[in-house]
């Protein structure tokens, strides 16, 4: 055998060989390898997607909070506010019942005061009479002398 027939044999063989593979074997791998390519892309262009909506959602849910975080604020200031006026209100409404409660006491004491006044003064009118009776020893008509009595009275 011939070297070089062995070599053309061979030669023919590998064009053979590299034509059925280009024709055969390599359109289903280079499809397989576009498709992962692709897959992966999305995957890739997904994942930045989602980087982006999670920073879009933190900054939403941030703001948010920064929202109800012065909401909470605002509450909290009206309800102290709030908390002040009542507390002012119930202050006004004690001093005004404590004014009409001393006020009542000192009319009532007032009263009082009179009342005991007039009773001394009719208890001393009895006094004075019998004191007037002793000394005079004899008996003062009292529904005779009144107006006697009535200046005793309004003196004492």
């Amino acid at each position: 055998m011939n070297i070089n027939m062995t070599l053309i044999g061979e030669l023919i063989a590998f064009v053979v060989f590299v034509i059925f593979c280009m024709k055969f074997v390599w359109p289903p791998i280079m499809t397989a390898i576009e498709d992962r390519q692709k897959t992966i892309a999305d995957g890739l262009a997904a994942s930045d997607r989602a980087a982006k909506d999670l920073e879009l959602a933190q900054e939403k849910a941030t703001a948010q909070l920064k929202d109800a975080k012065s909401q909470a604020a605002g509450i909290i200031d009206a309800a102290k506010k709030r908390e002040t006026q009542i507390v002012e209100e119930a202050t006004v409404k004690a001093q005004t019942e404590k004014a009409k409660i001393i006020a009542a006491g000192h009319a009532e004491i007032e009263t009082e005061r009179n009342q005991a006044k007039e009773e001394l003064r009719q208890q001393v009118a009895v006094l004075a009479v019998a004191g007037a009776e002793k000394i005079l020893e004899r008996s003062i008509d009292a529904a005779a002398h009144s107006d006697i009595l009535d200046k005793l009275v309004a003196e004492l």
